[in-house]
């Protein structure tokens, strides 16, 4: 997934496919968890709705939420979740000084380059589409693919390369309908929403299938046209749905249970956030619909 899964869980994700390519770990061992003066993310600064510099993303605020509980202020250490971003964040340390920051606050669940928590929440990636431009009929992916054969060729579907979206479309005999986005993109200013905020709602292209926080978000961003969001079944060949949890270091035990006690305790509240940023949640099952 994922940006995954997270720049495109993607996708994921929209750059989860980034964290990938980070060395695996080597276990630390501690004999006393350290004492805590703030909360300290590692985060992407230009990548919502997960993060941003400012603090507008939906992981910032779970992160607030957590801190709150802690008793601690928030720190942020910064760096573009592309390659090697869990060596440069939560890994990174110069001789004689401490780690940057101590958690990622989205993985996917177990992802081997941190010790990842339990989840706290699972989605899906997500058709998206402009409201009176010939799909309104369309409220489930079974509806999206009874559409007549003639309608569907002429479509240009946006998706992030290498996403489970390039599978689906394979699968589904639809590959020249597909338009291509690069997942990976040197300039510091790309952000995943783009697909939906500048092409989709200026129909540059027809539909767009990316990972469901990033359509949901987007999608209530853009105020005309309005969009749809139909989140994705996973389907025999082609996962789309992943639980995503959070980050720590290898070896600090104490500190991924006290942060898994925070994400039970406090999962009624990261819930809310996650549904004000429009996130498609699949323990609940949501029924797509435009933003009203």
């Amino acid at each position: 997934m994922t940006r995954i899964a997270r720049r495109e869980v993607a996708a994921g994700m929209l750059a989860l496919a980034a964290l990938a390519a980070a060395a695996l770990p080597a276990a630390a061992q501690q004999d006393a968890p350290p004492v805590r003066k703030s909360f300290r993310v590692c985060q992407d600064p230009n990548n919502l709705p997960f993060s941003s510099l400012d603090g507008q993303g939906y992981e910032n605020k779970i992160a607030e939420l957590f801190a709150k509980e802690l008793g601690l202020p928030v720190e942020y250490y910064s760096f573009p979740q592309r390659l090697a971003f869990v060596r440069n964040t939560l890994r990174f340390k110069l001789p004689g000084e401490d780690f940057r920051c101590d958690i990622i606050m989205g993985v996917p669940a177990g992802y081997d380059q941190v010790s990842a928590t339990k989840p706290y929440y699972r989605s899906t990636y997500a058709l998206v589409y402009a409201q009176g431009k010939g799909l309104d009929s369309v409220k489930s992916i079974d509806d999206f693919l009874q559409l007549d054969r003639a309608k569907l060729e002429k479509l240009r579907i946006g998706l992030y390369d290498r996403s489970p979206a390039s599978e689906w479309l394979n699968k589904h005999q639809l590959v020249e309908q597909g338009v291509p986005y690069q997942i990976m993109n040197a300039d510091p200013k790309q952000y995943p929403g783009e697909i939906i905020e500048k092409d989709l709602a200026t129909g540059k292209i027809d539909a767009a299938i990316v990972w469901g926080p990033i359509g949901g978000y987007f999608a209530k961003k853009v105020r005309q046209p309005l969009l749809v969001v139909v989140p994705m079944r996973s389907e025999p060949g082609v996962k789309f749905d992943y639980p995503m949890a959070m980050g720590v270091r290898y070896g600090e035990r104490e500190w991924k249970q006290q942060i898994e006690t925070l994400i039970e305790k406090l999962r009624p509240e990261i819930t809310a956030i996650l549904r004000d940023y429009g996130v498609p949640l699949l323990d609940n099952e949501p029924t797509p619909a435009a933003r009203q």
